[in-house]
């Protein structure tokens, strides 16, 4: 098929990315069974992009729900989520958690130390994103978010203070290829795949999990001395 006269490259980029990001909400849906919301999405003002929201000091740019009742809007239908990225393509990819999987929040750093470990010890880990704050959300079964902290206890540590964040029900997380703002998109540092179609529990991760969290809160605490 001959391309339009006149339609450059950069020009194509934008639909490209509108369609990955409707193809991926339906891929979510269909194929892990995850439920699926459009959030916010960015728009050019001025040479810049801007949040949707129109916050110009938006903490998550194009990244977060764009109406209040988003746990209502959330479906598990491909159909309906094409439907909703149909209507606004820009959409991010935003997935609740607390119902098919809750996540644990580490920093980048933490976790691919705990990832190396985990392979190790050939624990079977679930689908890992990266975002680009430099976290990375490692999903796990649902209910995680509740158990972390006391599970981190026993083991001696703080999950808050060796900066290790539950993320669980009425919480969400952004799914690739959501962009956040000029900071980048979100990534699969492990993608779904069907080896890791059933999600492990937060016991089988925690303590690699916690040991690499609290080894790099020390290290940070060092470079601070």
């Amino acid at each position: 098929m001959e391309e339009p006269i006149g339609v450059t490259e950069a020009a194509r980029i934008p639909q490209q990315r509108c369609e990955q990001l409707l193809e991926a909400a339906a891929w979510y849906t269909q194929e892990r069974h995850w439920d699926v919301f459009p959030g916010t999405w960015l728009e050019a003002v001025g040479g810049t992009e801007c949040c949707s929201c129109g916050d110009a000091l938006c903490e998550e740019p194009g990244a977060h729900p764009s109406r209040p009742d988003w746990a209502g809007q959330a479906t598990g239908s491909a159909a309906a989520a094409r439907r909703m990225w149909s209507r606004q393509p820009g959409s991010s990819v935003l997935l609740p958690a607390g119902r098919t999987f809750d996540a644990l929040d580490v920093p980048e750093s933490a976790g691919f130390l705990a990832m190396a470990r985990m392979e190790r010890m050939g624990l079977t880990l679930g689908p890992v994103t990266r975002t680009p704050d430099r976290r990375m959300l490692f999903f796990v079964l649902p209910g995680a978010a509740a158990k972390a902290p006391a599970l981190v206890r026993q083991l001696g540590w703080d999950a808050r203070a060796i900066g290790m964040v539950g993320r669980g029900e009425g919480e969400y997380v952004a799914g690739p290829p959501t962009r956040v703002g000029g900071r980048g998109a979100v990534q699969w540092a492990r993608r779904p795949s069907r080896v890791n179609l059933w999600l492990p529990d937060a016991e089988e991760l925690i303590n690699p999990l916690a040991y690499a969290c609290a080894r790099e809160a020390a290290d940070a605490r060092a470079r601070l001395s």
